[in-house]
């Protein structure tokens, strides 16, 4: 068989797991808890459809090609939102709106290395990243995460090389959950300001972030566009992942060449969606502040819910936004424990070894449990249900 681009890379972590529960059967008492995807489960708020029905009926150029770079209108709209958010200076023009989040990864990729170049990522990392460098003939660097989950920055300096192109930070974190404290993320802007080399920041789980405040001051810097990429996903905000919504924040020379990927890739992004993430701007954000108190919410059953798992041996390592991470009790590696739990506890969640290298042996015991689409009451079902796990 002839090696290609994609035969570089693993089968796509979701639609694997998925495959584990087909010929399964699940009684009414006992449904499948799936926490494998990290995906609103319910549809946009009424208000919103409505307005992307009435974009679609009354408004021809929702149905044409629109700008490569995105809607003028959501472009400034966002500058706005993130300069207000972060305490910074954002112009439209630095601002590009993407067909989801995993395209401004891969337009970066694309705009800012050759083959053979390296981008360095910490571990677990996101896997759509991985793939993405495997496809483009980009090598991944890992860059294993302390005990809390948080990279060093001494350590990633070790890891750069003439080839070195890019960190990716992703936080709050896929798929741990752990929100990058603001110094360090500077720390971050820093190392990688002295090296000449990009600082991707994917904050694609910023609305649910756990501060109030900004997340971190790097728009703050007067000069970030020499080094910061910033990607932003509308998708989780207004549950839009059907729609495919992202965004790019960097210089504009950047995004010149950004320009020559999404025109050749997708021409421009959605116009429906992008009408209904400048709608959801501009009218949602009491309706998004609810969204964030309830994954709070959420976030705070797993914390409280925790000691039941820990007293059997189980540890959770890393929450936040819509992930908890957890190390688990058993000799079993993840990779072949997660298939088991579809049939013996009736969970579809994915292991820790999609996360990280294979020579890693940390992701043998690591579980990602994607807790936004469980209430409460589900979390307390999950947690009796790996209570009951056995080895």
């Amino acid at each position: 068989m002839t090696q290609t681009r994609t035969s570089n890379t693993f089968r796509p972590p979701v639609m694997e797991a998925r495959r584990w529960i087909e010929g399964v059967s699940f009684s009414a008492d006992r449904p499948l808890i799936n926490v494998s995807q990290a995906a609103p489960v319910d549809p946009p708020p009424t208000g919103l459809r409505q307005a992307m029905a009435e974009a679609a009926l009354t408004r021809d150029d929702v149905h044409l090609y629109g700008p490569v770079l995105g809607s003028s209108e959501l472009r400034a709209a966002l500058a706005v939102r993130t300069a207000g958010l972060y305490g910074g200076n954002v112009k439209a023009e630095q601002v590009a709106i993407t067909s989801g989040c995993n395209q401004a990864f891969a337009a970066t990729v694309a705009a800012i290395c050759a083959e053979g170049d390296e981008v360095i990522l910490p571990t677990p990392w996101y896997f759509n990243h991985k793939m993405w460098l495997d496809m483009s003939g980009v090598t991944s660097i890992p860059l294993k995460t302390n005990k809390d989950l948080l990279p060093d920055v001494e350590q990633a300096e070790c890891l750069i090389t003439d080839r070195t192109r890019a960190i990716t930070l992703v936080t709050p974190n896929n798929p741990a959950g752990v929100e990058y404290p603001s110094d360090l993320i500077s720390a971050f802007l820093a190392l990688a300001r002295k090296h000449r080399i990009a600082l991707i920041v994917d904050e694609t789980y910023r609305d649910f972030h756990s501060l109030s405040g900004p997340p971190h001051t790097l728009f703050q810097d007067p000069t970030w566009d020499d080094t910061l990429i910033h990607l932003y996903s509308f998708s989780k905000a207004y549950r839009l992942t059907g729609h495919r919504v992202g965004a790019m924040i960097a210089s504009s020379d950047r995004l010149s060449e950004v320009e020559k990927f999404l025109d050749t890739v997708a021409i421009c992004p959605g116009q429906i969606g992008q009408a209904a993430a400048l709608w959801g701007m501009q009218n949602l954000d009491q309706w998004l502040a609810g969204e964030r108190d309830e994954i709070l919410a959420r976030r705070a059953a797993i914390e409280s819910g925790a000691p039941q798992l820990e007293a059997l041996g189980w540890k959770l390592l890393g929450l936040g936004a819509y992930f908890a991470y957890f190390e688990h009790p058993f000799a079993t590696s993840s990779t072949d424990l997660a298939p088991r739990m579809v049939a013996e506890c009736g969970v579809l969640c994915l292991p820790g070894t999609m996360f990280t290298p294979p020579d890693d042996p940390s992701g043998a015991r690591q579980l990602r449990i994607a807790f936004a689409n469980l209430d409460a009451e589900g979390i307390a079902v999950l947690f009796e249900r790996l209570s009951g796990l056995k080895a």
